[in-house]
């Protein structure tokens, strides 16, 4: 066998053996998976996040949506800006900025967000609330919340 048939060979069976390349399929988490993986459910952000950026090390984040949006959910009425910011860890999202509630008629910043067993605490700094994790396992719809009729707002309907 000649010298050049010989490398062919030899490279074209290395070739055939070779691992595939990691595949594209590997994408990064979600920012809904990313929120499960400290122990959040994934309806504490709306659909349609666009992404989101986290320093593991520090816990850090910003979370983005497409645009600022609002809704109403069991009466509360509630603001999302375009980023969302804060550090996250194990069952507790601190220093949180970009999401407002509505008491009375101020809105006021949702600072903190703790998990504790199945509730879910959310503070405003002076006072919290607690509510089943469970309502938070699905994500609401920007302008609708959960009452949308193919993803459009029931008073469009």
């Amino acid at each position: 066998m000649s010298p050049l048939r010989r490398l062919l060979l030899t490279l074209s069976l290395a070739f055939i053996s070779a691992p595939a390349p990691p595949s594209a399929a590997a994408n990064p988490p979600t920012v809904y998976e990313a929120l499960e993986s400290y122990g959040f459910p994934p309806g504490l952000v709306p659909k349609g996040a666009t992404g989101y950026e986290l320093d593991p090390a520090t816990g850090k984040f910003s979370a983005h949506l497409n645009s600022s949006c609002s809704f109403t959910i069991d009466g509360y009425d509630l603001k999302y800006r375009d980023t969302i910011t804060g550090t996250i860890s194990t069952d507790k999202i601190k220093d949180l900025t970009g999401i407002q509630v509505k008491v009375l008629l101020f809105w006021v910043n949702i600072i903190e967000v703790t998990k504790d067993g199945d509730q879910l605490e959310l503070s405003v700094g002076i006072a919290s609330a607690d509510f089943p994790a469970d309502n938070f396992y699905e994500s609401p719809q920007c302008g609708c919340g959960f009452n949308c009729v193919n993803d459009i707002p029931l008073a469009e309907v």
